[in-house]
């Protein structure tokens, strides 16, 4: 269930995220004025109010990522870099379909990587 507090156009991306994600233990949590979507208690991407997406890559990828329209390096406030890995991608930028696709095409290329122990 969305919260009531999403705006509408963060509703409508949740939605579209949630029809690109691969079927299994699927829910939404607010988290720091956003909705992280999670996918079996890890995060794959998460909706901003305004829209925006914030995506978590294999930092192996950072560099390439954010050389796409509209990625920026995710932040936790004002100059708080969250760190290689994580991606804010401008609502502007996931009008359509392909590009919201390959954007989580890279968090769950993330997500399924085998993880050290």
């Amino acid at each position: 269930m969305t919260p009531a507090h999403t705006g509408d156009h963060a509703r409508k991306l949740l939605d579209r995220v949630r029809a690109w994600l691969p079927s299994g233990h699927i829910r939404e949590v607010p988290m720091f004025g956003m909705i992280a979507v999670m996918a079996d208690d890890s995060m794959a991407a998460a909706v901003y109010k305004d829209g925006s997406l914030l995506v978590r890559v294999d930092p192996a990828e950072d560099t390439r990522l954010l050389e796409n329209a509209g990625a920026s390096r995710a932040e936790m406030g004002a100059g708080c870099s969250m760190g290689e890995g994580w991606i804010r991608v401008d609502a502007q930028t996931l009008g359509d379909e392909a590009t919201l696709k390959a954007w989580l095409e890279a968090a769950m290329r993330y997500f399924d990587k085998p993880k050290s122990a």
